[in-house]
């Protein structure tokens, strides 16, 4: 099965973008070989969204992976749709281009089909991924989001990425961006957490308002002892069993019905294949307002640390 255009989503700037991704971000005892075999299993498999990051420390990975794929003839480069984005010790205007040059040396493109503002808070440039001082506490740096975006514009506007986006940003942190004097390219999605426990409707429906597609990472929990993705949820438990599909199937499925763009990471082949098979159902209007209702507002992943940062901007929940 192939992820073709009938199942993509019309980006703002007009170009589509397949609407189940394969999500590569691991944990540090996945080896650089278990990504790239991954991804080539995702590809055999049907998958044609790759996401990635420069943070995630498996570019060169991914970039092996691509190029066999290419070269045994299993895709062209106009089928795949590959995502990575700029970390947050390169947001000053001055280094956003060349944190993408070096993220395109490793995945070895000429361009990405979507760079993303990873997270909307500056930390000190370095080496270090995640700088901090001597009392243990992140070192974060004013920069202007709204001079970032420039540099994420001239980006675009040189042909190094098809389209620009943010992750991670709340409402007053995109209208920063759209409401930018001389705004040439508004974000065309916004990548978030979500999941049933965390259904983001407030800022689904804002997205939605100003045509910015809404992609949802961690739609499957990122890993097995998350509480929500447990077999047990009666909820979604219950509805997977009607439905004859899987907890993970009823969870994805609840994303693509809702419009958004998801995320679906797993090295396993079998639940790879698996995950695709969300397309093979519907959800009843009855199931979808379950699902719904599980909404706890919970969130699962540790960028929330940075909420205490002195120059994160309007890190409330709007």
């Amino acid at each position: 099965m192939s992820l073709g255009k009938h199942l993509s989503k019309r980006l703002a700037d007009g170009h589509v973008i397949p609407v189940l991704g394969f999500g590569t971000s691991a944990p540090p005892k996945v080896t650089e070989s278990d990504v790239e075999e991954a991804t080539e299993r995702a590809i055999s498999a049907g998958y044609r969204h790759i996401d990635t990051a420069y943070i995630y420390q498996n570019e060169k990975a991914i970039g092996r992976a691509l190029q066999k794929k290419m070269a045994d003839g299993a895709v062209t480069r106009d089928d795949l749709f590959c995502t990575t984005k700029v970390w947050s010790t390169f947001l000053r205007p001055e280094l956003v281009r060349t944190s993408l040059e070096m993220s395109l040396k490793k995945l070895q493109l000429s361009y990405v089909d979507l760079y993303l503002i990873h997270f909307p808070v500056a930390l000190k440039p370095g080496e270090e991924m995640v700088p901090k001082d001597a009392q243990g506490r992140v070192v974060s740096e004013q920069v202007d989001l709204r001079a970032t975006w420039e540099a994420m514009e001239a980006c675009k506007k040189a042909g190094l990425a098809r389209s620009i986006g943010v992750s991670n940003f709340n409402c007053r942190q995109l209208e920063l961006i759209l409401n930018k004097p001389g705004l040439q390219y508004k974000p065309v999605c916004n990548q978030v957490e979500c999941h049933p426990y965390l259904n983001q409707s407030q800022l689904l429906s804002f997205c939605r308002s100003k045509d910015i597609v809404l992609v949802a990472y961690g739609a499957l929990g990122s890993d097995s002892g998350k509480t929500w993705r447990k077999r047990d949820d009666p909820v979604i438990k219950a509805i997977a069993d009607k439905r004859g599909r899987t907890p993970a199937q009823v969870a994805l499925r609840f994303q693509l019905q809702r419009g958004l763009v998801v995320l679906a990471k797993s090295f396993n082949e079998q639940r790879m294949r698996e995950n695709l098979q969300a397309f093979d159902f519907q959800l009843t209007s009855e199931d979808m307002q379950s699902l719904e209702g599980l909404n706890r507002n919970w969130r699962y992943f540790p960028e929330t640390s940075f909420r205490d940062s002195p120059n994160y901007p309007y890190f409330d929940e709007y």
